[in-house]
């Protein structure tokens, strides 16, 4: 193996450095690059707003949809605690005609349950969203079609202004 003399390690460490450096700024200008493109930032706003969006109506249909729902004289409590009791656990109340209460009840005691009251408060979470995402979509086109149809009609009044300023 060749030896490698002190100054010349110190000149290769330096080099290497340098290299290193180079290269993490050339890293860190093309991440900049890439993040702070103007589509990046929308799909980034467009994320956030969709999220705090969906958390408004999440909590629309848990909150104000779903309690009137409950008192349907076939649900008979909240929808989120709608259960079926696939296996029973050890403590399972056989002279109640329910066996469980809650969920968190028959979980606890080891029942094997399928929440079907949760899974349907989930599809009209997922529907109020979708809703709701296309309206606020459909009156985003229209807004845009009324605007495209005001810049289509302002070059022909501008002309004509022109033509009756150039008669008189």
């Amino acid at each position: 193996m060749p030896r490698i003399r002190l100054e010349d390690s110190t000149e290769l460490l330096q080099h290497a450095g340098e290299e290193v450096v180079g290269g993490a700024k050339r890293m860190w200008e093309g991440f900049t690059d890439f993040a702070l493109q103007d589509n990046v930032l929308e799909v980034a706003v467009g994320l956030i707003i969709a999220a705090a969006f969906t958390t408004v109506v999440t909590s629309f249909v848990s909150e104000i949809l779903l309690p009137p729902l409950s008192l349907l004289p076939f649900v008979h409590r909240n929808l989120d605690e709608k259960f079926a009791v696939l296996k029973r656990g050890p403590n399972y109340n056989s002279t109640d005609r329910h066996g469980y209460n809650t969920v968190d009840q028959a979980t606890e005691d080891g029942a094997v349950v399928m929440a079907y009251g949760t899974f349907i408060n989930k599809i009209l979470n997922f529907a109020g969203v979708g809703l709701a995402l296309y309206v606020v979509a459909a009156l985003l086109l229209i807004s845009r079609l009324q605007s495209r149809r005001v810049y289509a009609i302002r070059p022909i009044i501008k002309l004509e202004l022109e033509h009756k300023i150039q008669d008189e």
